[in-house]
Protein backbone atom coordinates (compact mmCIF):
# COMPACT_ATOMS: atom_id res chain seq x y z
CA UNK A 1 0.00 0.00 0.00
CA UNK A 2 0.94 3.75 -0.89
CA UNK A 3 1.19 5.96 2.04
CA UNK A 4 -2.64 7.88 1.56
CA UNK A 5 -3.91 4.12 1.61
CA UNK A 6 -1.86 3.16 4.62
CA UNK A 7 -3.13 6.43 6.42
CA UNK A 8 -6.58 5.49 5.86
CA UNK A 9 -6.06 2.06 7.10
CA UNK A 10 -4.35 3.25 10.30
CA UNK A 11 -7.49 5.94 10.73
CA UNK A 12 -10.12 3.30 10.39
CA UNK A 13 -8.61 0.68 12.48
CA UNK A 14 -8.49 3.92 14.98
CA UNK A 15 -12.18 4.31 15.03
CA UNK A 16 -12.33 0.64 15.68
CA UNK A 17 -10.65 0.29 18.35
CA UNK A 18 -11.86 3.09 20.10
CA UNK A 19 -15.19 1.65 19.15
CA UNK A 20 -14.23 -1.63 21.05
CA UNK A 21 -12.47 -0.42 24.10
CA UNK A 22 -15.07 1.99 25.29
CA UNK A 23 -17.76 -0.94 25.05
CA UNK A 24 -15.02 -3.60 27.13
CA UNK A 25 -12.39 -1.38 28.51
CA UNK A 26 -10.83 -4.23 30.95
CA UNK A 27 -9.58 -6.72 27.56
CA UNK A 28 -6.41 -4.10 27.40
CA UNK A 29 -5.85 -4.59 23.69
CA UNK A 30 -3.43 -1.90 22.77
CA UNK A 31 -4.09 -0.14 19.45
CA UNK A 32 -0.35 -1.78 18.19
CA UNK A 33 -2.46 -5.14 18.91
CA UNK A 34 -5.41 -4.67 16.71
CA UNK A 35 -3.42 -3.03 13.98
CA UNK A 36 -1.14 -5.77 13.60
CA UNK A 37 -3.97 -7.97 13.00
CA UNK A 38 -5.63 -6.32 10.77
CA UNK A 39 -2.53 -5.16 8.69
CA UNK A 40 -1.85 -9.13 8.40
CA UNK A 41 -4.90 -9.36 7.20
CA UNK A 42 -5.29 -6.84 4.41
CA UNK A 43 -1.63 -7.88 3.13
CA UNK A 44 -3.16 -11.52 2.95
CA UNK A 45 -6.36 -11.49 1.79
CA UNK A 46 -6.88 -7.61 0.26
CA UNK A 47 -3.55 -6.96 -1.19
CA UNK A 48 -2.03 -10.34 -2.26
CA UNK A 49 -5.00 -11.45 -3.90
CA UNK A 50 -5.73 -8.40 -5.59
CA UNK A 51 -4.77 -8.32 -9.53
CA UNK A 52 -4.17 -4.39 -9.09
CA UNK A 53 -3.15 -2.31 -6.70
CA UNK A 54 -5.86 -2.03 -4.02
CA UNK A 55 -8.34 0.71 -3.99
CA UNK A 56 -9.51 3.00 -0.93
CA UNK A 57 -13.14 1.43 -1.95
CA UNK A 58 -11.77 -1.56 -2.12
CA UNK A 59 -9.60 -0.89 1.55
CA UNK A 60 -12.76 0.28 3.55
CA UNK A 61 -15.12 -2.59 1.92
CA UNK A 62 -12.53 -4.61 3.48
CA UNK A 63 -12.37 -3.12 7.13
CA UNK A 64 -15.76 -2.34 7.14
CA UNK A 65 -16.80 -6.15 7.13
CA UNK A 66 -14.25 -6.92 10.02
CA UNK A 67 -16.12 -8.45 12.80
CA UNK A 68 -14.06 -6.02 15.49
CA UNK A 69 -15.84 -6.95 18.49
CA UNK A 70 -15.13 -10.83 17.81
CA UNK A 71 -11.61 -9.54 17.21
CA UNK A 72 -11.32 -7.66 19.92
CA UNK A 73 -12.14 -10.22 21.88
CA UNK A 74 -10.46 -12.90 20.06
CA UNK A 75 -7.06 -10.45 21.29
CA UNK A 76 -7.78 -9.98 24.23
CA UNK A 77 -8.28 -14.04 25.27
CA UNK A 78 -5.14 -14.68 23.30
CA UNK A 79 -3.24 -12.21 25.51
CA UNK A 80 -4.63 -14.49 28.45
CA UNK A 81 -6.87 -11.03 29.56
CA UNK A 82 -9.05 -12.68 32.66
CA UNK A 83 -12.11 -10.41 31.60
CA UNK A 84 -12.07 -11.31 27.99
CA UNK A 85 -11.91 -15.15 28.81
CA UNK A 86 -14.65 -15.07 31.18
CA UNK A 87 -16.76 -13.22 28.36
CA UNK A 88 -15.90 -15.71 25.80
CA UNK A 89 -17.21 -18.62 28.48
CA UNK A 90 -20.29 -16.90 28.99
CA UNK A 91 -20.82 -16.13 25.37
CA UNK A 92 -19.80 -18.69 23.43
CA UNK A 93 -19.40 -21.76 25.87
CA UNK A 94 -22.64 -23.28 25.09
CA UNK A 95 -22.57 -22.44 21.57
CA UNK A 96 -19.26 -24.92 20.94
CA UNK A 97 -20.57 -27.50 23.61
CA UNK A 98 -23.76 -28.11 21.04
CA UNK A 99 -22.13 -28.29 17.42
CA UNK A 100 -19.14 -30.22 19.02
CA UNK A 101 -22.33 -32.71 19.93
CA UNK A 102 -24.01 -32.30 17.06
CA UNK A 103 -20.83 -33.19 14.45
CA UNK A 104 -19.56 -35.59 16.85
CA UNK A 105 -21.08 -39.36 16.96
CA UNK A 106 -20.67 -39.48 20.79
CA UNK A 107 -21.09 -37.76 23.54
CA UNK A 108 -17.42 -38.74 24.75
CA UNK A 109 -15.71 -37.85 21.35
CA UNK A 110 -17.47 -34.13 21.79
CA UNK A 111 -15.95 -33.72 25.32
CA UNK A 112 -13.02 -34.60 23.94
CA UNK A 113 -12.96 -32.18 21.16
CA UNK A 114 -13.89 -29.24 23.40
CA UNK A 115 -10.86 -30.15 25.92
CA UNK A 116 -8.74 -29.75 23.14
CA UNK A 117 -10.01 -26.89 21.48
CA UNK A 118 -9.44 -25.47 24.96
CA UNK A 119 -5.62 -26.23 24.81
CA UNK A 120 -5.91 -24.74 21.11
CA UNK A 121 -7.27 -21.69 21.87
CA UNK A 122 -5.29 -21.08 25.25
CA UNK A 123 -1.68 -21.90 23.86
CA UNK A 124 0.51 -24.33 25.50
CA UNK A 125 3.55 -23.52 23.13
CA UNK A 126 5.90 -21.12 23.16
CA UNK A 127 7.59 -19.77 20.40
CA UNK A 128 10.14 -16.78 21.05
CA UNK A 129 9.19 -16.39 24.34
CA UNK A 130 5.67 -16.30 23.63
CA UNK A 131 2.53 -17.96 24.17
CA UNK A 132 1.16 -19.30 20.62
CA UNK A 133 -2.55 -19.37 20.87
CA UNK A 134 -4.80 -20.79 18.55
CA UNK A 135 -7.27 -17.24 18.62
CA UNK A 136 -4.08 -15.55 16.80
CA UNK A 137 -5.07 -17.44 13.34
CA UNK A 138 -8.62 -15.29 13.84
CA UNK A 139 -8.12 -12.38 11.16
CA UNK A 140 -12.13 -11.17 12.20
CA UNK A 141 -13.42 -11.59 8.63
CA UNK A 142 -16.50 -14.03 9.31
CA UNK A 143 -17.57 -14.44 12.85
CA UNK A 144 -16.19 -15.77 15.91
CA UNK A 145 -18.84 -18.36 16.01
CA UNK A 146 -18.45 -19.68 12.26
CA UNK A 147 -14.58 -19.89 13.25
CA UNK A 148 -14.81 -21.86 16.41
CA UNK A 149 -16.91 -24.06 14.43
CA UNK A 150 -14.25 -24.43 12.15
CA UNK A 151 -11.65 -25.61 14.97
CA UNK A 152 -14.31 -27.58 16.28
CA UNK A 153 -14.65 -29.46 13.16
CA UNK A 154 -10.75 -30.01 12.41
CA UNK A 155 -10.46 -31.35 15.74
CA UNK A 156 -13.01 -33.67 15.00
CA UNK A 157 -11.36 -34.42 11.66
CA UNK A 158 -7.94 -34.87 14.06
CA UNK A 159 -10.12 -36.88 16.59
CA UNK A 160 -10.95 -39.51 13.68
CA UNK A 161 -7.68 -39.27 12.25
CA UNK A 162 -5.62 -40.40 15.19
CA UNK A 163 -7.99 -43.29 15.97
CA UNK A 164 -7.53 -44.93 12.60
CA UNK A 165 -3.60 -45.91 12.31
CA UNK A 166 -1.70 -43.04 11.65
CA UNK A 167 0.60 -43.11 14.85
CA UNK A 168 2.28 -39.61 15.71
CA UNK A 169 5.86 -39.27 17.32
CA UNK A 170 4.52 -38.63 20.22
CA UNK A 171 2.62 -42.05 20.37
CA UNK A 172 5.31 -43.50 18.90
CA UNK A 173 7.62 -42.18 21.52
CA UNK A 174 4.98 -43.61 24.64
CA UNK A 175 4.93 -47.01 23.16
CA UNK A 176 8.39 -48.12 21.90
CA UNK A 177 10.51 -45.56 23.80
CA UNK A 178 11.91 -42.69 23.57
CA UNK A 179 15.59 -43.71 22.54
CA UNK A 180 13.75 -46.15 19.78
CA UNK A 181 11.87 -43.73 18.56
CA UNK A 182 14.37 -40.62 17.98
CA UNK A 183 17.00 -43.38 16.75
CA UNK A 184 16.30 -42.58 13.21
CA UNK A 185 16.63 -38.61 13.59
CA UNK A 186 20.16 -39.11 15.48
CA UNK A 187 23.26 -37.45 13.98
CA UNK A 188 26.54 -38.58 13.75
CA UNK A 189 28.79 -39.78 16.97
CA UNK A 190 31.17 -37.18 18.18
CA UNK A 191 34.17 -37.95 16.64
CA UNK A 192 37.12 -35.14 17.64
CA UNK A 193 38.24 -34.05 20.84
CA UNK A 194 35.86 -30.39 20.27
CA UNK A 195 32.86 -32.28 20.04
CA UNK A 196 33.75 -34.65 22.77
CA UNK A 197 34.26 -31.35 24.95
CA UNK A 198 30.97 -30.36 23.65
CA UNK A 199 28.91 -33.44 24.70
CA UNK A 200 30.71 -32.56 27.78
CA UNK A 201 29.62 -29.24 28.29
CA UNK A 202 25.96 -29.96 27.67
CA UNK A 203 25.63 -32.76 29.81
CA UNK A 204 26.91 -30.66 32.72
CA UNK A 205 23.93 -28.02 31.92
CA UNK A 206 21.60 -30.83 31.60
CA UNK A 207 22.35 -32.43 35.02
CA UNK A 208 22.49 -28.48 36.60
CA UNK A 209 18.89 -28.33 34.67
CA UNK A 210 17.47 -31.62 36.27
CA UNK A 211 18.29 -30.16 39.75
CA UNK A 212 16.82 -27.00 39.02
CA UNK A 213 13.42 -28.01 38.03
CA UNK A 214 13.65 -30.93 40.96
CA UNK A 215 14.33 -27.52 43.56
CA UNK A 216 11.34 -25.79 41.41
CA UNK A 217 9.25 -28.62 42.22
CA UNK A 218 9.89 -28.34 45.57
CA UNK A 219 9.07 -24.96 45.77
CA UNK A 220 5.39 -25.23 44.77
CA UNK A 221 2.20 -24.55 46.80
CA UNK A 222 0.38 -27.56 47.73
CA UNK A 223 -2.61 -27.13 45.35
CA UNK A 224 0.15 -26.39 42.56
CA UNK A 225 1.56 -29.59 43.03
CA UNK A 226 -1.45 -30.88 42.81
CA UNK A 227 -2.73 -29.50 39.75
CA UNK A 228 0.09 -30.81 38.20
CA UNK A 229 -0.54 -34.55 39.18
CA UNK A 230 -3.62 -34.31 38.15
CA UNK A 231 -2.68 -33.24 34.38
CA UNK A 232 0.78 -34.85 33.85
CA UNK A 233 0.67 -37.89 36.06
CA UNK A 234 -2.72 -38.61 36.62
CA UNK A 235 -3.48 -37.78 32.73
CA UNK A 236 -6.89 -35.72 34.13
CA UNK A 237 -8.52 -34.09 30.84
CA UNK A 238 -8.95 -30.13 31.55
CA UNK A 239 -12.83 -30.83 31.68
CA UNK A 240 -12.18 -33.88 34.39
CA UNK A 241 -10.07 -31.39 36.50
CA UNK A 242 -12.78 -29.09 36.34
CA UNK A 243 -15.47 -31.42 37.47
CA UNK A 244 -13.17 -32.15 40.36
CA UNK A 245 -13.07 -28.53 41.35
CA UNK A 246 -16.75 -28.05 41.39
CA UNK A 247 -16.75 -30.61 44.25
CA UNK A 248 -17.38 -29.33 47.71
CA UNK A 249 -14.73 -31.43 49.17
CA UNK A 250 -11.93 -30.77 46.59
CA UNK A 251 -8.49 -28.97 48.06
CA UNK A 252 -8.43 -27.33 44.38
CA UNK A 253 -12.06 -25.57 45.09
CA UNK A 254 -11.11 -22.73 47.38
CA UNK A 255 -8.13 -21.73 45.23
CA UNK A 256 -9.98 -22.00 41.93
CA UNK A 257 -13.34 -20.47 42.70
CA UNK A 258 -13.12 -16.64 43.62
CA UNK A 259 -17.22 -16.13 45.05
CA UNK A 260 -18.28 -13.25 42.72
CA UNK A 261 -18.22 -9.39 43.85
CA UNK A 262 -21.49 -8.70 45.63
CA UNK A 263 -22.06 -12.41 47.05
CA UNK A 264 -24.04 -15.09 45.16
CA UNK A 265 -22.97 -18.91 44.36
CA UNK A 266 -19.62 -19.42 42.61
CA UNK A 267 -19.33 -19.40 38.77
CA UNK A 268 -18.95 -22.25 37.37
CA UNK A 269 -15.12 -23.59 36.42
CA UNK A 270 -14.24 -24.03 33.02
CA UNK A 271 -11.40 -25.90 30.58
CA UNK A 272 -9.91 -22.25 29.87
CA UNK A 273 -9.99 -21.90 34.26
CA UNK A 274 -7.71 -24.92 34.38
CA UNK A 275 -5.46 -23.70 31.64
CA UNK A 276 -4.83 -20.35 32.89
CA UNK A 277 -3.89 -21.58 36.73
CA UNK A 278 -1.77 -24.37 34.74
CA UNK A 279 0.03 -21.37 32.96
CA UNK A 280 0.46 -19.42 36.57
CA UNK A 281 2.12 -22.56 38.24
CA UNK A 282 4.29 -22.75 34.79
CA UNK A 283 5.36 -19.53 35.28
CA UNK A 284 6.42 -20.28 38.71
CA UNK A 285 8.17 -23.27 37.88
CA UNK A 286 10.18 -20.94 35.24
CA UNK A 287 10.62 -18.52 37.73
CA UNK A 288 12.23 -20.38 40.37
CA UNK A 289 14.46 -22.38 37.65
CA UNK A 290 15.94 -19.57 36.18
CA UNK A 291 16.55 -18.14 40.03
CA UNK A 292 18.23 -21.54 41.11
CA UNK A 293 20.43 -21.56 38.13
CA UNK A 294 21.42 -17.92 38.35
CA UNK A 295 22.08 -17.96 42.37
CA UNK A 296 22.96 -21.70 42.97
CA UNK A 297 25.48 -22.09 40.48
CA UNK A 298 26.28 -18.40 39.28
CA UNK A 299 25.26 -19.23 34.73
CA UNK A 300 25.05 -16.72 32.83
CA UNK A 301 21.28 -15.58 30.89
CA UNK A 302 22.89 -17.67 27.57
CA UNK A 303 23.56 -20.76 29.67
CA UNK A 304 20.50 -20.40 31.29
CA UNK A 305 18.63 -20.42 27.68
CA UNK A 306 20.72 -23.85 27.06
CA UNK A 307 19.72 -25.09 30.59
CA UNK A 308 15.93 -24.20 29.14
CA UNK A 309 16.45 -26.01 25.91
CA UNK A 310 17.59 -29.06 27.89
CA UNK A 311 15.04 -28.89 30.41
CA UNK A 312 12.09 -28.90 27.88
CA UNK A 313 12.65 -32.65 27.19
CA UNK A 314 12.65 -33.84 30.64
CA UNK A 315 8.99 -31.12 30.97
CA UNK A 316 7.96 -33.10 28.13
CA UNK A 317 6.70 -35.96 30.07
CA UNK A 318 4.86 -36.84 33.21
CA UNK A 319 8.32 -39.02 34.46
CA UNK A 320 9.52 -35.40 36.05
CA UNK A 321 6.03 -34.75 37.39
CA UNK A 322 6.21 -38.18 39.30
CA UNK A 323 8.23 -37.27 42.09
CA UNK A 324 5.73 -34.72 43.52
CA UNK A 325 3.60 -37.93 44.18
CA UNK A 326 6.25 -37.76 47.12
CA UNK A 327 6.13 -34.53 48.06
Amino acid sequence: MDDTLRQKAESMIAAMHAECSAAQPNFGVALDAMASSLFNSIERYLVRAADAPVSEDELTEFLSGIQSHDLFLAIACSQGNERAWWEFDQEHRGYMERVARHLAKTDVDARDVIDGVYVELYGTRIVDGERVSKFKTYSGRGSLRGWLRTVIWHSLVDLHRASHDEVSLDEMTENVGEGAAHASFAGPQADNEAAMLGAIEEERYRVSARKAITNALAQLEPHERLLLLYYHVDGLKLREIATLVEDVGSPLRGWFQRRPRGGGERARTHESTVMRWLEKTYASISDSFRRSLADEYGYREDEIEVCIRLAMNDLAGPDVYSQLTGA
